[in-house]
């Protein structure tokens, strides 16, 4: 693929742009400047270096964040900054979108990309992908909290039970819980339902990923797509 070409599937702007980006000296690929917009490259494996940035190819965008509290996950926020603002510009030029939202006092684990069917995939209730949230509570958790968590509770918009897949007391007021379908609020009602009232929410785990500990607040890093298979 021609090296214009390449910058503009990842993000870097109009055609015109990413032509200028190269005419002007900006991208090198293994250390050497490429002056020539129609230089080919093989994308596969293709780490490029844009304005002093390592560049990774990606045919399909997939990162994991680390959402600080005081973000909202929609692009057009009505009360507090975008998360949006915390990625680096191409990101946000190729469109990601939050996989499944986190409430804007809401910490940790949150994946982005510009896969629709990968979007549709880990979204989907039919395939069940747990995500795990460290709950801390008002009240101290008791043990008969946490097997109705488990039992299931009937929240106001359905009358089917929703079932924690997993749930454990963590301290004299944390719950680890984990879930596997995604109703709006689903955690703190959840809670609110068994007599408690959720005072921090902190995702640690979606699907077979977890939050690197050197992974800091409003930090972001690339994530392999086959991770999910």
């Amino acid at each position: 693929m021609k090296l214009a070409q390449i910058l503009f599937t990842q993000g870097f702007g109009t055609r015109r742009v990413c032509a200028g980006l190269v005419d002007a000296g900006l991208v090198r690929c293994k250390g050497e400047v490429v002056d020539d917009p129609q230089a080919e490259f093989e994308t596969d494996g293709l780490v490029l270096e844009v304005e002093g940035r390592e560049w990774p190819y990606q045919a399909r965008a997939l990162v994991l964040l680390h959402k600080p509290s005081g973000y909202e996950c929609s692009q057009k926020p009505r009360h507090h900054p975008s998360v949006m603002t915390l990625l680096p510009g191409p990101l946000r030029q190729r469109g990601v979108q939050a996989i499944g939202r986190l409430d804007e006092d809401t910490t940790g684990l949150l994946l982005l990309t510009d896969d629709g069917a990968l979007i549709h995939r880990l979204t989907s209730p039919k395939k069940h992908v747990p995500k795990v949230y460290e709950v801390g509570c008002k009240h101290a958790v008791t043990a008969d909290q946490v097997e109705r968590l488990l039992a299931g509770v009937v929240l106001d918009d359905d009358p089917a039970p929703v079932r924690a897949a997993a749930c454990e007391a963590v301290g004299e007021r944390g719950i680890r819980l984990t879930l596997t379908e995604g109703k709006y609020h689903q955690v703190k009602r959840m809670v609110a339902a068994v007599g408690n009232r959720v005072e921090t929410l902190h995702r640690s785990a979606f699907g077979p990923l977890t939050l690197p500990d050197d992974l800091a607040p409003g930090q972001w890093r690339w994530v392999d797509p086959l991770s999910f298979g």
